[in-house]
């Protein structure tokens, strides 16, 4: 819909309450966001870049390929397929280092905290001693900090591995898995050895045959997924908690007139860790005071809000797309950003109000932003620097607007451990009855709902795909700017079982869940990961993730890291749905994605853009799968006569589907 703004026609495809209420007030005027910059373009996008024709690899480009035309090819002869598969593969390379640096921060804070030296400490033992146990690590009769130690530093060693021994946590794979990517070759080494070997294949005039690029950005992604962003969130638990399920709340609504509002924007739970201890500290509770306001009102923005709502119910203001619009509001004194997904633009919407956008990463630094560096082994003093300084911008604020109605509860902190116990209680904390409800039939399977927000498609996009998978009975896991998506859209709550076609409604009302599973930050998709091959383990749904009534999309994608998700979950054999993947010029690497990966790996690509068009593939991939595990079968109701039993032989009762004589 378009919304109407200073007289004129703006934002088109806003279906948020909240922005658009934010945009329509006078406090908003000047305020210049994504939306208008879209409007404003009046131009279509390239078609070779987004068809993934354009190569700029070299210096005697960039060169414009047309599939099948030979004086169409680059100048040094690469075809329309070389260049799109190198393309995509450098995508892939790219996402998988963004995660990879952000584990190595990760993995480096777990080390100070094993050594007591950092702000942080150990919290979950369990979960350390099996993940040390993946390390090869004797746990029995050690002390905690001692494990933690060798477990941080094997962890660590992981990045610069040298040998060809694959990774420590690959072995957490089905065996089935496992085999066939030591057959293909792409079972990852050292994490940073696959994005540079993929990076230095894709230089002009090495790598020029796309399924050989694409084995190598198979295992660049398998690297990813079953190292980086599974190292991250497994040591990420054991420092701050595993979390399990909280109420909290989400939106525009959850920042504060009469406090200090604070926003955390990026990606590495470390900072915004901090943040939350050092917001209860009395010096700083004090200083908000002196300055006028009741308190300090954390609230997130991207991931780095779901990792803490996730943990501690800190509320999220908004995803990816939001996030000019948090500012918009002209009530937040200060948004603390670090690394990946803040928009430029913060920092000009900023320079509207009294906010500060204040950068804390030496990678990540804006023109128009404050730098106060975050230093981890100073982590608590570096976290009131910042507050501090935010804090004395409360009494600047001029005139703002916060959404009263715009705020909606929500039930986080679903990690694989909570599905564990979810359906069977402590005392049957397995995955079995998860399995059981899909081979019965009332959960028909499990779809993942994960990516970013996307200011090409209605931001409802997210909502009108769910709302068509839980109609037809799939649980639906969701992580990312999508989960924050969900939430605002009231699907991640238990009363949103409603929505729910009549079994899924049966299973989410009796054990009081939601049926969307709020599952953390984009790189906590390594949680799905973990779920699958628990759900295979557990059995009767097949012998690998390929064999799942299962399915992972990411329709808004933004990021090059949605990509390196996509490809990881490819690569370990569940399919996927994306939009506008800049492959369509190259013919036969767009079938070899969509198609032939099928082949070699249980699982490919497929693509859509209409939100229904999306959910309706996502269904067909879920029962297709029923049938080949042969669960889609209805047996007949029968009512047995005394002859019928007596031809039992007074045995067991065999292949009719029941427990007497007139149950089905």
């Amino acid at each position: 819909m378009a919304i109407k703004r200073n007289g004129c026609e703006g934002c088109t495809d806003i279906t948020c309450v909240s922005t658009q209420q934010v945009l329509s007030q006078d406090v908003a005027k000047n305020v210049k966001t994504a939306y208008d910059r879209v409007k404003a373009r009046g131009m279509s996008a390239c078609l070779f870049g987004s068809s993934g024709t354009c190569c700029r690899n070299c210096n005697m480009g960039p060169c414009q390929i047309i599939d099948g035309v030979d004086d169409m090819l680059g100048i040094c002869g690469a075809t329309a397929d070389t260049v799109a598969a190198r393309n995509f593969a450098r995508t892939v390379a790219a996402g998988s280092a963004a995660h990879t640096d952000h584990a190595r921060e990760m993995v480096k804070g777990f080390i100070e905290a094993a050594k007591g030296e950092g702000l942080h400490q150990i919290k979950d033992v369990d979960k350390l001693k099996k993940l040390a146990a993946d390390f090869g690590i004797v746990t029995e009769e050690r002390e905690v900090k001692d494990i933690a130690l060798e477990l941080g530093e094997k962890a660590l060693a992981e990045f610069g591995k040298q040998d060809d021994a694959p990774l420590s946590m690959l072995k957490r794979a089905t065996p089935k898995r496992q085999a066939l990517w030591q057959k293909l070759g792409i079972a990852p080494r050292g994490i940073d050895r696959e994005v540079v070997e993929m990076m230095h294949r894709t230089h002009m005039g090495v790598d020029q045959e796309y399924h050989n690029l694409m084995l190598q950005a198979s295992r660049t992604a398998l690297s990813d997924g079953w190292g980086a962003s599974m190292l991250s969130t497994e040591l990420t638990d054991i420092m701050f908690g595993t979390p399990v399920p909280r109420r909290a709340i989400v939106d525009l609504g959850v920042l504060k007139l009469d406090q200090v509002n604070i926003t955390v924007h990026g990606h590495e739970p470390l900072l915004a860790e901090a943040l939350c201890i050092a917001a209860q500290d009395p010096e700083m509770l004090e200083l908000a005071k002196k300055q006028g306001a009741k308190g300090i009102n954390l609230a997130g923005v991207c991931c780095t809000g779901n990792e803490i709502l996730m943990r501690r119910g800190i509320p999220v203001a908004g995803g990816f797309v939001q996030q000019e619009i948090v500012l918009a509001t002209g009530a937040v004194e200060a948004m603390v950003v670090d690394v990946q997904c803040v928009m430029q633009s913060v920092a000009e919407v900023a320079k509207n109000f009294h906010t500060d956008i204040i950068t804390t990463n030496y990678r990540a630094k804006m023109p128009g932003g404050i730098h106060i560096q975050f230093e981890e082994h100073e982590a608590l003093n570096s976290a009131k620097q910042i507050l501090t300084h935010a804090i004395k911008n409360f009494k600047k604020r001029g005139k703002c607007f916060i959404p009263k109605e715009t705020k909606m509860d929500v039930v986080v902190g679903f990690s694989h451990e909570t599905i564990n116990t979810m359906l069977g209680g402590r005392f049957r904390a397995s995955y079995r009855p998860l399995n059981d409800n899909i081979i019965n039939g009332r959960i028909r399977g499990v779809a993942a709902i994960v990516g970013c927000d996307n200011f090409k498609l209605a931001d409802d996009t997210h909502e009108t795909i769910v709302r068509e998978l839980l109609k037809n009975n799939i649980l639906v896991l969701a992580t990312g700017c999508a989960a924050t998506s969900l939430g605002k859209a009231g699907l991640l709550n238990p009363e949103a079982a409603r929505f729910c076609g009549d079994s899924l409604r049966e299973v989410c009302e009796t054990v009081g869940m939601p049926p969307v599973l709020h599952m953390g930050s984009c790189v906590d998709n390594s949680r799905i990961l973990i779920a699958a091959t628990e759900m295979v383990r557990q059995g009767g749904l097949g012998d690998d993730i390929s064999d799942l009534p299962a399915i992972g999309t990411a329709p808004l994608w933004m990021s090059e890291k949605a990509v390196a998700i996509g490809q990881y979950f490819v690569a370990s054999g569940a399919q996927v749905v994306f939009q506008n993947l800049p492959i369509s010029g190259a013919k036969n690497f767009n079938k070899y994605l969509t198609e032939g990966l099928m082949g070699e790996v249980g699982a490919h690509w497929n693509i859509a853009s209409e939100p229904l068009e999306i959910a309706r593939i996502m269904i067909e991939k879920i029962e297709a799968k029923r049938d080949a595990l042969g669960i889609n079968k209805k047996k007949e109701r029968v009512l047995f006569d005394m002859d019928m039993r007596r031809d039992l032989g007074g045995g067991p009762l065999k292949d009719v589907g029941c427990h007497g004589p007139t149950a089905s």
